[in-house]
């Protein structure tokens, strides 16, 4: 996207050197990255940028609202309120596309919001090495507000640990050494201290949580969460009897569960902006739109693009049995942004906010991207493609 640089990458590019910053990213966690890595980062003008943080910043006022709360109540289902919520969602993932408007100049366009971590450790790590194998001009940066490295690391520490421990803090998953997001955890655990632990490794006593660190029962005062209850409802059975988490504890959250319910797409038909696709609650909509070829039906309670139906169909959504947890938004148009060797790629953008306890509002530091060549973003659109997967966009400083 910023062209003079993107062709010197491309010109310096080489299979040779992509392997050895492969061979260098594998090293430290063995088999522990199962998504593929692209073979480029993304460079980012400042006019993109900037409509991408306007954008971002008008979401973030709708969410420190004090009607926000209110309006995203039933939000959570009952069967997965979690009580003492905190005041407000510690991480923020925001996605954009890079699309094309009518004029055929590129804009973002926001896809999709969480208030759930995304790879906040991995996206420490990752840039880290590509530094150090490919040629990213000096005046560019993936961090923002003057970030580093170190100074990034010193406030997540803060965000993630609090005033405890890193042995009372843990990252809680299910089976989080089978997920493909663990390098992750691993990146989590060595830059912070705290370890994942599965849930059905947590030992409840009254209110407290304690689990197993070295063969030592140690108190849990703090869960930085990535259970994601669809997912706990789906492997109930065989993950056996486990500690309800949805019942009253004395632990802190980081973020709070009902935050993954209330930052979610249910928060989009809310949302007034040129780049936010226009969005309806599906039971609220009287007359579906006569261009109903140009939206798309997504479930409210799903993750990572699953049951979403892009060529939508009228019989599609009369079939529907539960309307209520069902959003129409316009379909956009992705660009053909990135130029590789063998053809262009599309791209979103996930800018990741995190919000400190005492802080007034949540503040940006870094993002991940994923380019595609596929119909959708997501491995399983472009199993045997190259220059697709997970990669990172700088900015210039």
């Amino acid at each position: 996207m910023v062209p003079f640089i993107r062709k010197a990458f491309n010109d310096r590019f080489t299979e040779s050197r992509y392997s050895n910053f492969l061979e260098d990213l594998n090293s430290k966690y063995p088999g522990a990255i199962e998504f593929r890595i692209a073979e480029t980062p993304i460079f980012v003008d400042t006019g993109f940028r900037d409509k991408m943080i306007e954008c971002s910043e008008g979401i973030i006022d709708l969410i420190i609202s004090p009607e926000y709360r209110q309006i995203t109540e039933r939000s959570i289902p009952k069967r997965d309120y979690v009580p003492h919520e905190n005041g407000h969602c510690h991480m923020i993932a925001l996605d954009f596309g890079v699309c094309e408007n009518e004029a055929g100049e590129l804009e973002p366009q926001l896809i999709e919001l969480q208030g759930f971590p995304t790879l906040f450790a991995f996206q420490a790590y990752y840039p880290d090495v590509v530094e150090k194998h490919f040629d990213i001009p000096e005046e560019y940066s993936h961090y923002f507000g003057g970030h580093d490295i170190t100074s990034y690391l010193e406030e997540m520490r803060k965000l993630i640990l609090g005033e405890h421990a890193p042995e009372n803090v843990i990252l809680l998953e299910i089976k989080p050494h089978l997920q493909k997001t663990r390098v992750d955890f691993y990146c989590t655990q060595d830059y912070w201290g705290i370890r994942p632990v599965c849930l059905t490794e947590l030992i409840l006593e009254g209110k407290d949580l304690f689990y197993q660190r070295d063969g030592i029962k140690t108190k849990i005062n703090r869960i930085y969460n990535r259970v994601i209850f669809d997912d706990l409802h789906a492997q109930q059975n065989e993950l056996g009897a486990v500690p309800d988490i949805r019942q009253v504890l004395d632990v802190e959250w980081i973020p709070h569960p009902n935050w993954f319910y209330r930052i979610s797409k249910f928060t989009l038909p809310y949302i007034i902006s040129p780049y936010v696709p226009q969005t309806f609650f599906l039971d609220k909509l009287k007359d579906l739109p006569a261009d109903l070829e140009n939206y798309v039906l997504k479930p409210l309670y799903s993750f990572a693009g699953k049951g979403v139906v892009i060529d939508i169909r009228p019989e599609d959504i009369k079939e529907l049995k539960d309307p209520e947890n069902w959003i129409l938004q316009r379909k956009v148009k992705y660009a053909n942004a990135i130029e590789t060797p063998d053809g262009p790629a599309k791209a979103e953008i996930r800018l990741m906010y995190i919000w400190k306890d005492g802080d007034s509002r949540p503040v940006l530091m870094t993002n991940l991207a994923r380019l595609s060549k596929g119909k959708m973003i997501g491995v399983r659109y472009n199993m045997d493609k190259k220059w697709v997967g997970g990669s990172v966009a700088y900015f210039e400083k």
